[in-house]
């Protein structure tokens, strides 16, 4: 199948299963938050999973990849990330695992439907209002700030859309847990597992993945945390193996 890729658009390796994904560098590309979210998500075979703000796809696509999902759905609120998406779906040959809607999060459960899903994915916006705000691309600004949404919505969205007993799984900043964990038993997703992400071992962590379960009872289990590099430029061993191993065979050994 011949895909367009248009003008200042990139193919990138996914290192699984050979699937390819459309980004422009100029807009947004994913990072390796969103790689992380997919390897912590623990999804049943037959689930039907939703990744809200999917942005080009890269979780939907991942995973599909990784998982026996039985349906994946990508909700997005900007065309162009959207329209990228779905031609990398179509370029993957995934038209009948993964659907891409071009919608507001904010009306995920208007559109898609209340109690519907087994497990929802979020890599939301990480910075409240102005800060950090430098302006320029339009893109990375709704992709980075709570310009378009808060975790308000994304909470609130993620609990009407999940169903009883239903899970949802999102990486954050850990500055914001304790208004996270507030959030999400205010809408009751009962935060189940955690672990942090540090980049150096010896530096505090600057991301977090969370488990949160809708109905869930009030125990949490924090797991051992996730280093990124064993020295700069170095992924640790368990980052290589969460991208997939068999891609980095030049690995530094030892």
């Amino acid at each position: 199948m011949t895909i367009d890729v248009r003008e200042g658009e990139r193919l990138d390796d996914l290192g699984r299963k050979g699937y390819r994904i459309i980004q422009n560098p100029k807009t947004f590309c994913f990072g390796i938050d969103a790689v992380l979210l997919t390897g912590f998500a623990r999804i049943k075979a037959g689930s039907h999973v939703l990744d809200l703000g999917t942005g080009t796809g890269i979780i939907p696509i991942l995973l599909e990849a990784k998982t026996e999902a039985s349906h994946l759905t990508g909700l997005e609120i900007q065309e162009e990330s959207a329209d990228m998406a779905r031609r990398s779906v179509a370029l993957n040959g995934l038209e009948d695992k993964i659907a891409i809607v071009t919608g507001d999060l904010k009306e995920a459960a208007f559109l898609l439907g209340k109690g519907v899903f087994d497990v929802v994915t979020c890599n939301p916006p990480y910075m409240i209002g102005e800060h950090g705000l430098t302006g320029g691309n339009r893109q990375k600004t709704i992709a980075r700030h709570e310009v378009l949404c808060t975790f308000e919505d994304v909470a609130r969205e993620a609990a009407t859309v999940l169903k009883p007993g239903g899970t949802f799984y999102l990486v954050h900043r850990p500055f914001r847990l304790v208004e996270l964990f507030r959030t999400l038993t205010f809408h009751g997703l009962e935060p189940k597992r955690m672990k942090l992400v540090h980049p150096f071992v010896e530096k505090e962590p600057n991301m977090v993945l969370i488990e949160a379960k809708k109905g869930g009872n009030s125990r949490i289990t924090i797991e051992s945390p996730l280093i990124v590099y064993k020295e700069p430029g170095v992924y640790t061993d368990e980052i290589y193996d969460i991208y997939k191993p068999s891609v980095y065979d030049d690995r530094p050994k030892g």
